[in-house]
């Protein structure tokens, strides 16, 4: 298995790499939005960087490429600039976002300078945990990491006026542009000669659900799917790959009716985030990452020191679960193929790929996030 790991500014580096010799290219690249005021991430990769991509690439080689829901015109229009085909766009939707977002009644108030009466409180948060008799199970839960907020009241006329009003939305996707290098003829011809061109859809089949649940469906015996209730039957080998993945929490399986119809993954866990990376020092975890999931993002409530930090040895801010990467490299990967990161931070891609069976070439200009990602990626535990 071929794993090649550089440090290095990808546009240099991308140009050591030889015309057409990439399978797929899967990568979560800065967002353009000054993130946490990281350098790295004050805009969206440029057109050169595409067209390199594009170089390597063999003919009908797919590109996916995360990017964030403010600025993804500007990532589609790069690539698609740089000479690729936009094929589709695949939405990751979750429920474990928080809004970022100011309260425009007490922002008035700040600036008057005055100060608004306390009238109540509010229970925010939460999550749920076993009962001690119920290690294995939530049939008899309790809920902890629930927070009191303070309740004000408006103090000025105007911020009464503005009560309720605030400037952001709760964030709960992120796109990812799925776009595709020219093919050469047509895609039969183009697949023949370099393997690449097309997508595994049965690969990526979503499987029945659960039997006895009411909303999905059961295998009998004879391997053949047949529906409960009213719910529709499903192809024995499972449901098409669509372009909507999901992070099968509450908010967004309480919409859908079931979490069958769709592959789901959550946020990034502590142990997937760390695995492998246990000899290096834990350090305070960025509070707005954006990698954090609800595990993590709710574990500064749950601990009983008070202390609201949480301590991560991998504290890469944006670190995206290895599942879901994993099956995005199945999706657009050859068998035996080898996955280019051009933007590689603490090596996800290169994890689920490894997994996966592929080979791997990720690139990544900061030295600290190249050394968690080479322990990432050779985790001893990565067969589990």
């Amino acid at each position: 298995m071929k794993l090649e790991l550089i440090n290095g500014d990808c546009l240099d580096k991308l140009k050591e790499l030889e015309d057409n010799s990439i399978d797929s290219i899967v990568t979560d690249p800065p967002y353009g939005l000054s993130f946490m005021g990281k350098k790295w991430d004050y805009d969206v990769p440029s057109v050169d960087i595409w067209k390199e991509c594009l170089r390597v690439l063999k003919p009908g080689g797919h590109l996916l490429s995360f990017a964030g829901s403010r600025t993804y015109h500007r990532m589609a229009v790069r690539i698609e600039d740089a000479g690729f085909e936009i094929r589709d766009q695949i939405m990751w939707v979750y429920g474990s976002g928080f809004p970022k977002s100011l309260d425009v009644s007490k922002a008035i108030d700040k600036a008057a300078g005055a100060e608004r009466e306390v009238v109540g409180s509010k229970v925010t948060g939460g999550i749920k945990r076993a009962r001690p008799d119920n290690a294995e199970g939530f049939s008899n839960p309790y809920t902890v990491g629930q927070t009191a907020v303070p309740v004000t009241a408006p103090a000025t006329p105007e911020a009464k006026q503005w009560e309720g009003w605030g400037t952001a939305l709760k964030p709960s996707h992120e796109p990812i542009v799925m776009a595709r290098k020219p093919i050469i003829n047509t895609v039969a011809q183009n697949v023949l000669e370099y393997g690449t061109g097309a997508i595994n859809i049965d690969g990526c089949r979503v499987p029945g659900a659960i039997e006895g649940d009411p909303t999905r469906f059961a295998k009998t015996d004879g391997g053949v799917f047949v529906k409960f209730d009213n719910a529709p039957t499903v192809r024995a080998e499972g449901r098409w790959p669509a372009n909507f993945i999901h992070d099968g929490s509450e908010e967004v399986t309480d919409l859908l009716g079931s979490a069958a119809r769709f592959f789901y993954c959550p946020k990034a866990s502590k142990r997937d985030r760390d695995e492998g990376c246990e000899g290096l020092e834990e350090r305070e975890a960025p509070k707005n990452g954006s990698g954090l999931g609800r595990e993590c993002s709710l574990q500064r409530r749950l601990n009983e020191t008070g202390d609201d930090a949480i301590r991560l040895h991998n504290h890469h801010p944006t670190v995206k679960p290895t599942d879901l990467m994993r099956y995005l490299c199945r999706l657009v990967t050859p068998p035996s193929g080898i996955v280019l990161d051009p933007f590689m931070g603490s090596g996800s891609t290169g994890k689920a790929a490894v997994l996966e069976g592929f080979d791997f070439i990720g690139i990544e200009r900061e030295e600290e996030y190249c050394k968690i990602a080479e322990l990432r990626i050779n985790n001893p535990h990565k067969f589990w």
